[in-house]
C-alpha cells in the first residue's frame, strides 16, 4: 500500500525529523553537525522556509520550520540529510545514504 501524500500548503509549520538507519549515529561530530546547518541554511535561502527551533543529536535530529510557500516535499529532497550522509559516509568509506526522512504538519 503506498504511503499517504504529503499535505503542503502555504505558512504551514510543520516538525521535521530524520533518524540513521537502525538509528545509527548521522552526526559525528561537529563537522557533521556544522556541514548540516550549512546545508540546511541553503535550503531555507533557495526555498524561503524559516526554521524556528532544531535541535541536533547524534543519531537524529529535530526541525520546526515554516513554510511561506507550499514546498515542503522540494525542500526535503533539497536537503533530506543525504548531502550529510554522504559527505560522513565518504569519511568513514561506508556506501548509501543511512537516514530515513519522517515529516508531519504541526500547526496551522
Amino acid at each position: 500500500m503506498p504511503r499517504q501524500l504529503r499535505l503542503e500548503y502555504e505558512g504551514a509549520i510543520y516538525h521535521l525529523m530524520n533518524r540513521g538507519d537502525r538509528r545509527e549515529e548521522i552526526f559525528r561530530d561537529s563537522i557533521d553537525r556544522s556541514s548540516f546547518l550549512e546545508t540546511l541554511g541553503a535550503v531555507c535561502a533557495k526555498t524561503a522556509w524559516q526554521v524556528h527551533a532544531y535541535c541536533l543529536m547524534g543519531n537524529h535530529f529535530n526541525l520546526v520550520v515554516e513554510t511561506p510557500r507550499a514546498n515542503l516535499v522540494s525542500g526535503m529532497h533539497a536537503s533530506a540529510g543525504c548531502a550529510l550522509q554522504n559527505d560522513r559516509v565518504a569519511r568513514a568509506s561506508r556506501a548509501g545514504c543511512g537516514v530515513a526522512p519522517q515529516w508531519n504538519l504541526v500547526l496551522r
